[in-house]
């Protein structure tokens, strides 16, 4: 029995909606289907795309032939290329799914990612107040440029000044 997933038109006239369902390739487009694994609705902005991505895999590993149409929705949802990594047409280097961790464990790793998370946060105080203080201390070095300039303007001036009260 070939089978295939395909949609199957849903809703009123000129306001389609979509199951994306699993179904014998003899069947007529909105005939019986064999299981339903989603939904596509083009006419939300964005288009809506709820795909059951376990019951897919299930059934592309099985034999299960998409469309055109139904293959792009399952790209979007990442259940194709989750099957064809699974399948070793695409190859992946460092990417070793890891196993579910029991729940204990999980309950520990979120308590550190919120420490993580609050190092982090403490971080950029440091670095604000470390930034703050390096502008204190570039702030004199540029009083004090200014300073010996104002002061090389001023002694022309005076040396000026000198000269004048020289020649009287």
């Amino acid at each position: 029995m070939p089978v295939k997933i395909r949609l199957t038109r849903k809703g009123k006239k000129k306001q389609p909606s979509y199951r994306v369902v699993v179904v014998d390739s003899r069947k007529p487009r909105d005939g019986a289907y064999i299981e339903q694994i989603g939904r596509y609705d083009p006419r939300q902005d964005p288009s809506l795309i709820e795909i059951d991505n376990e019951r897919a895999l299930d059934w592309l590993g099985k034999g299960a032939q998409p469309t055109e149409r139904a293959r792009k929705l399952l790209e979007i949802s990442g259940a194709w290329t989750r099957f064809r990594v699974a399948k070793g047409d695409i190859h992946t280097v460092g990417d070793v799914p890891e196993p579910p961790a029991p729940k204990a464990a999980a309950a520990e790793a979120a308590g550190a990612e919120e420490a993580v998370v609050e190092e982090v946060v403490a971080e950029p105080e440091i670095i604000v107040e470390e930034a703050v203080a390096e502008e204190a201390v570039a702030e004199p070095e540029i009083v004090e440029e200014e300073a010996v300039v104002e002061a090389a303007v001023a002694e022309p001036e005076s040396a000026a000044e000198e000269a004048s009260d020289d020649e009287r």
